[in-house]
């Protein structure tokens, strides 16, 4: 039996989404699973993809096999007029192979975002990941009030997931109170998948 792992997959053009995702990770693995980071390709403007296989730098990109070994799944997009962005809709839309069979079914996951103002639709971007996920059977893991992080910050951070305020040049860091709660959600999606697994067994 393989171990059990909880996929980190994300789309990212200027890196901050990218970053959001490393610290899931360190969440993720502060609650005893692997955490395995993917991302998706830019969907291009030409008739056929030119992109190579395997990505310049960053994570690999990632593959149904990757989605559907996972014990749960963290979600994450850049906010593109209160929505995700077009390359992580592609992905999921291509997914169909998976939701017939039930792969995800009963599987936890959380979403994460990244916007360049303050209020450029972080939470609707959230929940336009949620819908997929959904229909998929996930188990959706929001952040609790518990978190601290979450009354305190004054940048990102939402019930629905961790956000990130990038700035309008993009360039912003994560701020103390972005990184604990990605952390966050990567820890609770640990731990709960962790809990579901050994339900089954």
């Amino acid at each position: 039996m393989s171990t059990p792992y909880i996929l980190v997959l994300y789309y990212s053009r200027h890196g901050a989404t990218a970053e959001m995702a490393r610290q899931i990770a360190r969440g993720v693995e502060l609650g005893g699973l692997e955490a395995r980071l993917r991302t998706v390709p830019a969907v291009s403007s030409e008739c056929e993809a030119v992109a190579p296989a395997i990505p310049a730098d960053g994570a690999l990109y990632v593959s149904h096999d990757d989605l559907k070994g996972c014990a749960g799944l963290a979600l994450g997009s850049p906010t593109r007029f209160g929505n995700m962005a077009a390359p992580m809709k592609y992905f999921l839309d291509g997914t169909s192979s998976l939701w017939l069979t039930g792969e995800l079914v009963g599987k936890p996951a959380g979403v994460f975002t990244s916007t360049s103002s303050l209020h450029g639709g972080q939470e609707s971007t959230l929940l336009s990941m949620m819908l997929p996920l959904l229909h998929h059977g996930m188990l959706i893991c929001g952040l609790p009030y518990s978190e601290g992080a979450l009354l305190e910050t004054r940048g990102g951070g939402t019930p629905y997931g961790p956000s990130h305020h990038a700035g309008a040049d993009g360039k912003r860091s994560l701020d103390e109170h972005e990184i604990a709660l990605c952390r966050a959600l990567g820890q609770r999606l640990a731990t709960t998948a962790a809990t579901l697994e050994s339900s089954r067994g």
